[in-house]
């Protein structure tokens, strides 16, 4: 059985499924401090395995995440749950899910009428870099063009919630400021989806600290995380 979630129903008519995690079904982070809550995480990472396998999608991809641009491409067959160094994003070609941990950050989810499926972790210097173009144009080099994708921008803090030192606002919006700001996450994400052509895009409305009771927040004092998870049963 999946863990307790937010489900997100705009891509199943392509016969994908994506949700969110709630604080009910635990800490995901495998980058905990105590060796005990790693413990606890890697058996629920476990268990939501199990669970896609249950569900048609028997590959699950991971990574340890490091707020940069890489996206990885699980075109080959692997088995199993793999957790990968160094990356913020997966595409996954047939059936298989791609999963990231979240607590603030935004996580994009985008999916294509043939079944494939990628999602990306998106905090600041993920939306600076251009992590979500850098996915998207992975899209359409093979095969799957973006004007046929669709986008959607998961729980994650909101720009109300969201201020900024002078420094990261000027790298997020090209714009100069004295005094800090208060940035959308989402907003920018889909203004760059857009301008790569991307006609179908979406948005969640919880904020992960204004629902703090539902979901870990880091700005509001949480070291726990969430799964924002995609997956598809295509063959």
């Amino acid at each position: 059985m999946l863990p307790p979630r937010l489900d997100i129903p705009v891509f199943e008519r392509w016969g994908v499924r994506a949700f969110t995690t709630t604080r009910a079904a635990g800490d995901f982070n495998l980058s905990a401090a105590d060796e005990a809550i790693r413990a606890q995480a890697r058996e629920r990472w476990i268990a939501l395995h199990q669970a896609l396998v249950g569900v048609g999608a028997p590959r699950l991809a991971s990574a340890l995440q490091v707020h940069g641009t890489k996206v990885l491409v699980h075109d080959a067959p692997f088995d199993g749950w793999v957790r990968i160094e160094g990356a913020d994003g997966h595409i996954v070609i047939g059936a298989g899910a791609a999963a990231v941990t979240i607590a603030d950050c935004v996580p994009a989810f985008v999916a294509h009428p043939s079944g494939t499926v990628g999602i990306v972790h998106a905090g600041w210097r993920g939306v600076a870099g251009g992590i979500l173009p850098q996915a998207l144009r992975l899209f359409s080099q093979l095969g799957f063009p973006v004007d046929e994708c669709h986008v959607h921008l998961g729980p994650s803090i909101c720009g109300r919630c969201y201020e900024v030192g002078t420094d990261v606002y000027e790298q997020l919006t090209g714009w100069e400021t004295k005094r800090p700001r208060h940035v959308d996450l989402r907003a920018l994400l889909a203004e760059q989806a857009s301008q790569l052509g991307v006609a179908r895009w979406s948005a969640s409305g919880e904020c992960t600290k204004c629902d703090n009771g539902d979901l870990f927040s880091h700005r509001a004092g949480d070291a726990g995380r969430q799964v924002a998870c995609i997956y598809s049963g295509a063959a």
